[in-house]
């Protein structure tokens, strides 16, 4: 039942804890990576990166790309939001293009050589695995850590990876913190000219303030740790959980299908004859 709280001039209408219905923040636009546990979206993208280490070619990075951007298309997220959102990707692969074409190991036909610039077939092929390598281990993972909620994640590490408490939940809080940053800078910046010192060589100015940040960041810390150990994180007694954090059926498939994807397209590079090692290049 609802409660009314009632005075001479208004009601207020307050439902109890146990009949409030939130509704839940959409944590992905791919139903998939939404249903996951925050662990398994760490742990998904690294073993689908494991397999690829062991080998440098075109075919297994493309296969294992392809099938990435398929499942994330199927799930609800669009090929061109994928790249949009993960430009910064593309910007060191296409880097990483160029040095490796310039640069890389020089085997079969020479296309172009100036001083220590050779532009070869071994090269080329080097630079367009390592393009593609790149793609599929950095673009599943940027998609799997978008739109990740910190204290969700904070709580799975604690509960289910079992680390330190007091560790995560002081990251946790210091991430947190971390937003208010701008905010005391630019306090620090109008304390200080309200003082008359903000006139002076904007040099100087910059370091004098940022140490006063540092102070403050400290004052800060040490109350947050303090804080933490009246809390008692950190002690020998078993902290109970305001919010439990536990693994699923989705969560166990979704690890499986993270290893047979890289498994897959190692395989097939391995039986067309395309597998190569990274320790001796192309």
């Amino acid at each position: 039942m609802m409660s009314v709280l009632q005075d001479s001039s208004m009601s207020v209408v307050v439902t109890p804890p146990d009949q409030r219905h939130e509704p839940v923040q959409p944590a992905s636009q791919s139903w998939l990576i939404a249903r996951l546990n925050p662990v398994s979206r760490f742990i998904c993208p690294f073993v689908m990166s494991l397999p690829l280490f062991t080998t440098l070619d075109v075919v297994s990075a493309s296969i294992q790309f392809a099938v990435v951007m398929l499942v994330l298309w199927v799930t609800g997220i669009n090929p061109l939001v994928v790249f949009r959102r993960t430009w910064p990707v593309w910007i060191g692969a296409v880097g990483g293009f160029i040095t490796i074409v310039l640069y890389g190991r020089t085997s079969g036909t020479v296309y172009f050589s100036w001083a220590a610039i050779v532009v070869s077939e071994g090269s080329l092929y080097l630079a367009t695995a390592t393009f593609l390598r790149v793609a599929a281990i950095a673009v599943p993972s940027v998609m799997f850590m978008l739109g990740l909620d910190p204290t969700d994640l904070a709580d799975g590490l604690v509960q289910i990876l079992r680390l330190p408490s007091r560790f995560v939940y002081g990251a946790l809080a210091g991430m947190r913190m971390f937003t208010l940053l701008q905010e005391d800078w630019r306090a620090l910046g109008l304390s200080r000219r309200s003082r008359g010192l903000g006139d002076g060589n904007a040099f100087v100015r910059m370091f004098a303030q940022a140490f006063g940040l540092l102070v403050l960041s400290i004052r800060r810390a040490t109350k947050l740790a303090t804080a933490m150990e009246a809390r008692g994180f950190g002690g020998s007694t078993e902290r109970s959980q305001a919010r439990v954090s536990r693994l699923h059926t989705i969560d166990w498939v979704s690890y499986v299908v993270s290893l047979v994807i890289p498994l897959a397209a190692v395989t097939i590079a391995v039986v067309t004859g395309n597998w190569h090692s990274p320790l001796r290049g192309a």
